[in-house]
């Protein structure tokens, strides 16, 4: 782990039960630059960079809020910096450049490291930045391998086999997490929602493949907190 403070960071004032994945769209080096720039208008910052060989810098402590999740909501709640940790993994765009083994390796430790100092973050919010921001956002992308992290302990994935779920789609993506329908359609969730767990095609439509999918993950998530 490599120190490097950024300025940009406040008090938190409530407990940690987020963690948030993003793409930086920048090198490593301007990467930095960027998040630990405080003479920016709109300051923005980072818990860790993890850069592609799998070395990972911490900017901002875990016990400080860090300006990454700008507009977001997820299981209720708006405006998540105050509850989450944000972590930017350097890869200029997760839709066209997959992320190299080592990088994907550190980042299943870090984030290990991370749920086990703060279990109130349960699977379901483990969660990529299009998931809190659908429309708006769509890091870490298409190419952002869930299914591995899914399989070492990070995050969930959807089992297959599960019947459709039935009636109100925006409801039921609510259920799980996902924002209502207010500053986007209900078809930008569904699309944010494939981005994540069916990024074959992620073409907002509530298709029954969608809905098994989503069925089955709102099974595995019934009886977390």
């Amino acid at each position: 782990m490599i120190e490097r403070p950024s300025p940009n960071h406040a008090a938190r004032q409530s407990a940690v039960d987020v963690l948030v994945l993003h793409y930086t769209e920048l090198p490593l080096d301007e990467s930095l630059k960027v998040l630990c720039d405080d003479r920016r208008p709109n300051r923005v910052s980072a818990h860790y960079v993890l850069a592609e060989d799998g070395t990972a810098y911490r900017l901002v402590a875990e016990d400080r809020i860090a300006w990454h999740a700008g507009r977001s909501h997820w299981r209720g709640r708006d405006a998540l910096n105050g509850a989450s940790i944000g972590i930017e993994i350097v890869n200029l765009h997760g839709d066209r450049h997959d992320y190299p083994e080592a990088q994907i390796a550190a980042l299943i430790a870090l984030c290990r490291d991370i749920t086990r100092r703060h279990p109130a973050i349960v699977p379901r919010n483990v969660v990529g930045h299009s998931d809190i921001a659908p429309r708006r956002k769509v890091d870490p992308g298409l190419r952002f391998p869930w299914a591995t992290l899914a399989a070492s302990g990070v995050g969930l994935w959807p089992r297959a086999g599960a019947q459709p779920i039935d009636g109100d789609m925006q409801a039921a993506l609510q259920r799980f997490g996902y924002p209502p329908a207010v500053e986007v359609t209900t078809d930008d969730v569904v699309a944010s929602f494939q981005r994540r767990f069916r990024p074959s095609r992620s073409d907002g439509i509530a298709d029954p493949e969608t809905r098994a999918l989503l069925a089955d993950l709102l099974d595995q998530v019934k009886h977390q907190a």
